[in-house]
């Protein structure tokens, strides 16, 4: 069950985001603001069978899950996404989601939802937002790629270290010895992002614990030497 912000609410948290800071009232027109704050119940979904779908999400607060439907039925998690990534019709087009869903996970989630019309509006206005969805888009890109890789190219051992070190937020300064992020994933999300089962994430994290590479809790995911999770995922 999604219920709506009021405007003074919607107001307040468009000018802490990211990509949408910059806008000012005529923007907030433009965007039917007054229609497009959700708020998502934990785990509820904010779409199912997307086919026909024809929004785009910003995330403000919460985590969403994005996957499909096998034809037994399994779900098959592509993403888990985190405040300040976008989702839904990232091409700006019509009915080309194949039955994608998107999730609220975890806990309850905050969304900037636009019709693609109102979007394309904005983007059309502003120029400058047009480049920087553009980075935005090419950036998700990017990982999804980059995740399909490891997937391919990496033993399961380095698959995994290989997925915690893609959390770590970029940076073109010195790495740090260690390092902490917010847990925003289960033993099984771990588990179907890197094609492995819940059982062996489970014993790995326990030999990843005890090597002194990183240590995983319910809230939060602790890299003790980065160093030593950089040589095991085999990053160059």
């Amino acid at each position: 069950m999604a219920k709506e912000l009021n405007f003074d609410d919607q107001l307040l948290i468009i000018r802490r985001n990211d990509f949408l800071a910059k806008l000012n009232p005529e923007d907030y027109e433009a965007l039917n603001l007054v229609h497009n704050y959700i708020i998502a119940d934990k785990n509820a979904y904010i779409y199912f069978d997307a086919q026909q779908h024809n929004k785009l999400y910003f995330v403000k607060e919460g985590y969403v899950r994005i996957g499909n439907i096998d034809d037994q039925g399994n779900e098959l998690v592509k993403d888990i996404l985190h405040p300040g990534d976008v989702f839904g019709q990232l091409t700006l087009e019509k009915n080309n989601m194949h039955g994608e869903f998107a999730q609220a996970h975890k806990t309850e989630t905050i969304l900037c939802a636009f019709t693609i019309e109102d979007f394309q509006t904005l983007l059309q206005r502003r120029t400058d937002l047009a480049l920087q969805f553009s980075k935005k888009v090419g950036q998700k890109v990017r990982r999804i790629e980059n995740r399909l890789l490891n997937l391919l190219q990496r033993d399961v051992r380095s698959r995994l270290l290989y997925f915690f070190w893609s959390l770590l937020p970029e940076n073109d300064g010195p790495i740090a010895a260690s390092h902490f992020i917010e847990n925003y994933f289960t033993h099984e999300d771990i588990a179907r992002l890197t094609g492995t089962s819940r059982q062996t994430v489970t014993t790995l994290l326990n030999q990843f614990a005890a090597e002194g590479i990183l240590e995983v809790n319910r809230d939060t995911i602790s890299i003790l030497d980065i160093r030593l999770l950089q040589l095991g995922a085999k990053v160059v």
